[in-house]
């Protein structure tokens, strides 16, 4: 009896279609909404630069 492979192939990415969608999605958006993103980027900027790490020892 012939025994088959069966290999499951993942589709190849396209990653400069990802691109492409990402920066149009980007330009479609209003100034308003980029405001707040900027914004809400600069807060959490503003917290992960005060926060300190602390590492414990594993017993």
């Amino acid at each position: 009896m012939k025994k088959e492979n069966h290999i499951v192939e993942e589709p190849a990415a396209n990653y400069l279609k990802a691109e492409e969608d990402l920066l149009k999605k980007a330009l479609s958006s209003s100034y308003t909404e980029r405001f707040h993103t900027m914004a809400r980027l600069m807060k959490l900027n503003m917290i992960l630069k005060s926060a300190t790490i602390v590492h414990k020892k594993i017993d």
